[in-house]
C-alpha cells in the first residue's frame, strides 16, 4: 500500500478571497519599479558645439536659422526627450501580503501548486531526469517556478538551471508578479513552514498593540493528504 503524506496547505495563504483589483496593482507596482528610469537626451544647450549662427539672416533666400544645435537639425538637440526620473511606486505591507495570498490562492483553485519531495534536492544534478519528473507530471514544456525554503547550492537548483521554463526562488522572495508569471508553483517540503512563518507571524514590534499572541500563529492550518507517488516531482 502506497505511503500517505500528509502536507499542511496554511488556509491564511491559499484560501483567501482573491482580490483581482489589488493583484493587478501590485504586479503594475512590481513592474514599474523594476524600470532604471536612466533614459536621457540633450537639449540644444546641452549639445556639444558651436552656437555661432550659420549663416546672415537676410539675402541668402534661405530660411532663417541660428546655430547648428537647434532643434530641427540632424545631431541637434531634442524637443521634450527623456531626462532621468524615478518610475518606483509603493504598496504597504498589508497590501503586499494580500495580493500575494491572492496569487497562490488563485494558483492552487486552479491545481497549479504542488509539492517536491526533498529527497530530490539530492537527485544527480542532471538535466535528463528532471525532465523525465516533468514527463511524468505533465508539465514538460510548461513554465514553473520552484521555491526553496532557503536558497542555496543543491542539486535540484543545478539540473533545472539550463531549462529555460524553470526557475528558483527562496519563500521570503516570493511576489505576485512572480507568481502569476509562471504557469505552474512547485514547493520543496521545507519551503511551507518557512512561507507560513515569514507571512503570517506577527513582527515584534506589533506584539502587545493588536493583541496578537507571539507564541501562536495567526490561524489554523488544514491539512491535504497528498499521495507520495503524487508529490515527488
Amino acid at each position: 500500500m502506497a505511503e500517505i503524506k500528509t502536507v499542511r496547505f496554511p488556509k491564511a495563504i491559499f484560501n483567501v478571497k482573491v482580490n483581482k483589483t489589488l493583484l493587478a496593482q501590485a504586479v503594475h507596482v512590481f513592474l514599474a519599479n523594476q524600470r532604471q528610469g536612466t533614459a536621457s537626451t540633450k537639449t540644444r544647450g546641452e549639445v556639444s558645439g558651436s552656437t555661432k549662427k550659420i549663416y546672415k539672416q537676410k539675402g541668402t533666400g534661405r530660411a532663417r536659422h541660428g546655430a547648428r544645435k537647434a532643434p530641427i537639425f540632424v545631431g541637434g538637440g531634442i524637443v521634450g526627450g527623456p531626462k532621468p526620473r524615478d518610475y518606483s511606486l509603493k504598496l504597504n505591507k498589508l497590501q503586499k501580503k494580500q495580493a500575494l495570498f491572492s496569487a497562490l490562492t488563485l494558483k492552487h483553485q486552479e491545481k497549479r501548486i504542488s509539492i517536491v519531495n526533498n529527497k530530490y534536492l539530492t537527485m544527480k544534478p542532471k538535466t535528463k531526469e528532471l525532465v523525465l519528473m516533468f514527463e511524468e507530471k505533465g508539465i514538460k514544456g510548461k513554465s514553473a517556478l520552484i521555491v526553496f525554503g532557503k536558497m542555496e547550492r543543491n542539486n535540484l537548483l543545478l539540473a533545472g538551471r539550463n531549462i529555460p521554463e524553470i526557475n528558483f526562488i527562496d519563500a521570503c522572495s516570493l511576489n505576485p508578479y512572480t507568481v502569476m508569471k509562471y504557469e505552474y508553483i512547485l514547493f520543496t517540503e521545507d519551503a511551507l513552514p518557512v512561507l507560513s512563518k515569514h507571512f503570517l507571524y506577527p513582527s515584534p514590534r506589533l506584539v502587545g498593540t493588536t493583541g496578537i499572541n507571539p507564541s501562536k500563529p495567526l490561524v489554523p492550518l488544514s491539512g491535504t493528504n497528498w499521495r507520495k507517488k503524487d508529490i515527488h516531482i
